[in-house]
Parts: structure tokens; C-alpha cells; sequence
């Protein structure tokens, strides 16, 4: 009997150890419960007018509140507009010293040869 049991356990060491199931990413196919098929689509929605007069209402409000935001743009390029037309302006400071400064023509014209 010691050889038999020596004779097994030659043979197991002989042979490759089973292997494991690795865990996978997806999960093995169910073969015993198939799937039940998808539900029908829903049938497709039926015109309701009711729902027109909300829509065209929202519409309109977006409809204005463009205007009100193109009316502010057109507000504030009109006030840039004006900004870069001083920038382009020069800068004249009239102070009572700047008229002293002025040189007045002398009196007596040099004769020219």
C-alpha cells in the first residue's frame, strides 16, 4: 500500500496543478436563462395643439429677449464708437498759462537780402 500511495503521489506531482477560472471582465454567458426580448418601442406620440400654444409662448419670449440683448449690444458699440472717436481727438488743456506763452510776431520784419 506505502507504494501505491508512493506511485499517486509522483503522479499528481508529475502533472500540471489545475488551473483557476481567471476573473474576467465579462461574465461568463447564462446558457441555462436566455434573456427575455427588449419591450416594444412606444408607440409614437400623437399631435396635441395644447401643447403648441406653450411653444409658441416661449418663442416669443425668446424673440424679445433678443431684441432687448441686440438693442444693449447696438448701446454699447454706439458708446465705444464714440470712446475711440475722442481717443483719435488730441488732448487740448486751455489754461490761463498757455495763452501767456503764446509768442506774439515782433514788430519789425528783417529784410530779406
Amino acid at each position: 500500500m506505502a507504494e501505491q500511495q508512493q506511485q499517486q503521489q509522483q503522479q499528481q506531482q508529475q502533472q500540471p496543478p489545475p488551473k483557476l477560472q481567471e476573473a474576467s471582465p465579462h461574465p461568463p454567458p447564462a446558457e441555462s436563462s436566455p434573456t427575455p426580448p427588449p419591450p416594444p418601442p412606444p408607440p409614437p406620440l400623437r399631435f396635441d395643439p395644447s401643447r403648441m400654444v406653450g411653444i409658441i409662448k416661449r418663442k416669443a419670449l425668446i424673440k424679445d429677449l433678443a431684441a432687448v440683448y441686440h438693442a444693449e449690444c447696438l448701446s454699447h458699440c454706439q458708446h465705444l464708437l464714440q470712446l475711440q472717436s475722442n481717443w483719435d481727438q488730441p488732448f487740448i488743456d486751455v489754461t490761463e498759462d498757455s495763452r501767456k506763452e503764446t509768442t506774439r510776431p515782433s514788430k519789425r520784419v528783417k529784410k530779406l537780402r
